[in-house]
């Protein structure tokens, strides 16, 4: 069939098959339009006075469904075990110092975190009490937790990185909760260092959008599952603190969708052992303080 002389082709497929979705959206907004059997192919034709919005459905429509971006791979940065290693020998490393008396120091009294001291200026106590606990099950649920939560931080965001953001995570956490608090509320424990890094990995995989084009439920399955696991694992027990707990997701949440932004890669090795280093330095910092302070006091 030859092509008529008012109408216009804005279309050609090699089967009536290829036109068929063209056609039913222009017969959907009640554009008249005709299938063309020609010599080697098929057309779509419609009168020349329309057009231009028959071009206009047909491209709004190819742009409503075409196919989503896949969302980018996530890029591990390296295995996060140097990072959790290091992570292990202060946690069990401090309360042997704390059980020998070294420095002559009360560990406990010097690092706990108590609130009305905290508030006061003392914010050291932020960041040691995160390296005190109360017996061997608290240290043990605390280094469990911690390394699962860790090392899935240290694989994406490097063991330099990740564990200096969980430490100020955990510091920042326990800040919050001491303003919180009673003035003589007084905490010890890396659980809310421990729920930060659930929050920086959650925060930070949602952020870099490895979820997306999924539906905006598999978009926010990261952050659902964050939370989610801060419900099971962080509420209950007669010594829990639940608010530290909160404080330090909520930390947590805001460094990790802050890390996603950048590019972790541009810190290379060097970078990474950087914040290592000023890791270790915040720890041995802050209880040079609580040192300093309880040999004053």
């Amino acid at each position: 069939m030859s092509e008529r002389n008012d109408w216009r082709v804005i279309h050609r497929g090699r089967s009536r098959h290829q036109l068929q979705d063209a056609s039913l959206v222009l017969t959907a907004v009640g554009i008249e339009h005709d299938l063309v059997e020609e010599e080697f192919d098929w057309s779509l034709q419609v009168p020349e006075a329309l057009a231009p919005a028959a071009i206009a459905h047909l491209e709004k429509y190819r742009l409503e469904n075409r196919p989503r971006l896949p969302a980018p791979p996530p890029e591990q940065v390296d295995n996060g075990w140097t990072g959790l290693l290091g992570f292990l020998l202060v946690l069990w490393l401090v309360p042997s110092l704390q059980a020998n008396g070294v420095f002559g120091w009360d560990w406990l009294v010097a690092g706990r975190m108590d609130a009305g001291l905290v508030v006061s200026g003392q914010w050291w106590r932020s960041v040691t009490a995160l390296t005190l606990h109360a017996d061997l099950a608290h240290l043990l649920g605390n280094s469990l937790f911690g390394a699962v939560f860790g090392l899935f931080v240290g694989r994406f965001l490097g063991s330099g990185l990740g564990w200096l953001l969980i430490v100020l995570g955990g510091a920042l956490g326990n800040t919050m909760n001491a303003w919180l608090r009673p003035e003589d509320f007084r905490a010890i424990g890396a659980s809310t260092a421990t729920f930060a890094a659930l929050a920086i990995g959650s925060g930070f995989v949602w952020r870099r959008g490895y979820f997306r084009g999924r539906g905006w439920r598999r978009a926010f399955a990261p952050v659902f599952a964050g939370i989610a696991l801060l419900s099971f694992t962080g509420i209950g027990g007669e010594r829990t603190d639940v608010v530290a707990h909160f404080t330090g997701f909520a930390a947590g949440m805001v460094l990790g969708i802050s890390a996603a932004t950048w590019n972790i890669r541009y810190l290379g090795l060097i970078g990474q052992r950087l914040c290592g280093i000023a890791t270790l330095a915040i720890l041995a910092i802050a209880w040079t303080f609580a040192g300093a302070a309880a040999g004053s006091g």
